[in-house]
């Protein structure tokens, strides 16, 4: 997954949208990481220690805040989280800011269950405001074998996993 500015979302592969959520499929506006963990309740059910991932994403907002205090869109976004979260406003009052560069993010996913993933945050050379996102399991992990059977789910439609009891019956 690629993030830009204020934790928006500009790319990510099939198997990223499948794990957290189809971000191509939501209107511009709301292609945006924070707005995903601060106002859906689905990011509340998928990480399993959502505190540290809503403290993490919320600390990444405050770095962006520091180098660009002007940005009214960044403004609107905190506006926003502030209006609809008490979580946020509560993380936010901490005054937290930090780089998180790599990690594990424990998720529990509606399709494939409980996954760990080890994740890096990569800058991309020549714009210091968009990074890439990469996730792994641990090789022949209960993860890996999680993670290959959401990939086998995404490979069988091109917008979104299909669940076993979703699939075509041929029979018709």
């Amino acid at each position: 997954m690629v993030q830009g500015r204020r934790t928006d979302v500009l790319a990510a592969n099939k198997l990223a949208h499948a794990l957290y959520t189809d971000f191509e499929a939501r209107p511009r506006r709301e292609r945006n990481f924070a707005r995903f963990v601060f106002l859906d309740e689905t990011a509340r059910t998928l990480y399993a220690d959502w505190e540290q991932v809503a403290g993490d994403c919320l600390a990444a907002l405050r770095l962006y805040a520091g180098r660009h205090p002007d940005d009214p869109q960044l403004t609107e976004l905190i506006g926003e989280l502030s209006l609809h979260s008490d979580a946020f406003r509560r993380m936010w009052a901490d005054h937290d800011v930090q780089a998180h560069t790599s990690g594990t993010k424990r998720l529990h996913h509606p399709l494939v269950g409980d996954l760990t993933l080890d994740y890096l945050v990569l800058a991309v050379e020549g714009d210091p405001e968009q990074t890439l996102v990469v996730y792994t399991a641990e090789p022949a992990s209960p993860s890996a074998e999680a993670l290959a059977l959401l990939a086998a789910w995404t490979a069988t439609s091109p917008s979104r996993p299909q669940t076993p009891d979703e699939t075509p019956d041929p029979a018709g």
